[in-house]
């Protein structure tokens, strides 16, 4: 019985600012075959002894086969070359960075988790975004006389949704559906004769979802709650609950939030830390630009990529939009020496979430550096890794 081919690897990275593209074509076949390669603005297309491949470019990406550049061998991953690109891209945010926009209607508040209900049919009349950590500081700076209002919390008002860097604060209401509160056992906690609960002044209390006992968030007074982003899918009330992967949810999230942050403070590196205080990740975004592509299937027929398959149908003939970060992992006393330095920088944004999201999002980079060819897994001595956006 003759061996089974093994499938031919393609990986393809578009700068769409660049206008530029790294592709690398390659058998895993151990020693090599012969390869024939064929480079279309449309298509590329691989000739080996076992068959033939031809793998379609999504509509929106072109290639300019007239300027490859720089073709080498690396071991063990093919053919490495890169060329001009031509890309247009339209970016999908989710809805919940684009709030301002839509306020005055209803909107219901799901666990992203499982789908439930957390608050139903809140009318937010207003949408704003929340200061960066140190304004009182920059205020300061720039006042003659005391503030009068330094120092003090911004609490929302019934109607209002505050938006920070990872998170919503929002007001609850006693006629509203509420997560339960569970309050860390450290802490404690009294009832008032309304039998409300009252927290006293360092309480650390966890909102859980009541359905799949994901943390939500926390509470911040006895009427404000935060929720953060990665936990919460808002969505306007007359619209069904979207069923999203919550990997592909993580990463579009956090890679959105990284992307903002970048383009308003001017800063590009990010501990993440968790809602216990421990640092889990450090991010340095590289570029928020890329355009991914990726196959290792191969086939006598045309083949469309299967990472391209895996998404809605509307979006078919999309390739993936990504970010392209540098990362070290903190947990377990690693890297601890650089952590500490990157938070005392203060050109260094620190971002909350729950620590099991820190978790969740160390396992998608993990996941993500491990599918990179070889060559590509680390730059200075950092690890190598994509967001999909």
């Amino acid at each position: 019985m003759a061996a089974a081919v093994a499938p031919a690897r393609v990986f393809l990275e578009v700068r769409t600012r660049l206008q530029s593209a790294l592709l690398i074509l390659g058998d895993p076949r151990e020693g090599g075959m012969p390869l024939e390669v064929s480079v279309t603005p449309f298509s590329l297309r691989m000739q080996t002894p076992a068959g033939c491949t031809e793998l379609w470019l999504p509509a929106e990406v072109r290639l300019v086969p007239s300027s490859c550049r720089g073709l080498r061998h690396v071991a063990g991953e093919g053919l490495h070359l890169r060329l001009q690109a031509r890309a247009e891209v339209c970016r999908k945010l989710f809805s919940v960075f684009n709030q301002s926009s839509q306020a005055q209607e209803c909107y219901t508040f799901y666990c992203q988790s499982c789908g439930e209900v957390i608050i139903k049919d809140r009318k937010l009349q207003r949408v704003l975004p929340l200061p960066a950590e140190n304004w009182a500081a920059l205020v300061d700076e720039w006042c003659c006389h005391p503030i009068p209002f330094a120092n003090k919390p911004l609490h929302p008002r019934d109607n209002d949704c505050f938006t920070g860097d990872s998170f919503f604060l929002v007001n609850l209401r006693s006629d509203l559906q509420q997560p339960r509160p569970e309050v860390a056992p450290a802490e404690t906690c009294c009832f008032s004769s309304e039998n409300h609960l009252k927290l006293t002044p360092k309480a650390n209390t966890k909102v859980i979802c009541k359905r799949c006992k994901v943390m939500l968030g926390e509470t911040m007074s006895s009427e404000t709650t935060k929720f953060y982003m990665t936990e919460i899918i808002i969505q306007p009330s007359e619209r069904h609950f979207p069923i999203i992967p919550r990997s592909q949810f993580v990463q579009s999230v956090i890679a959105q939030c990284l992307v903002e942050l970048s383009s308003a403070r001017s800063t590009f590196r990010f501990t993440v830390q968790g809602h216990d205080g421990k640092v889990y990740i450090l991010l340095w975004l590289l570029n928020s630009d890329s355009l991914v592509i990726e196959s290792l299937e191969s086939s006598t027929s045309i083949q469309k990529f299967p990472l391209l398959e895996n998404l809605p149908k509307a979006d078919s003939s999309s390739a993936w939009n990504a970010i392209k970060i540098l990362y070290q992992p903190c947990i377990k006393s690693r890297n601890e020496k650089l952590a500490s330095s990157w938070e005392s920088d203060i050109s260094v944004h620190c971002l909350t979430l729950p620590s099991a999201t820190c978790l969740e999002l160390l396992l998608i980079l993990s996941r993500s550096n491990a599918a990179l060819p070889q060559s590509l897994r680390c730059m200075n001595s950092f690890q190598v890794a994509f967001l999909k956006m």
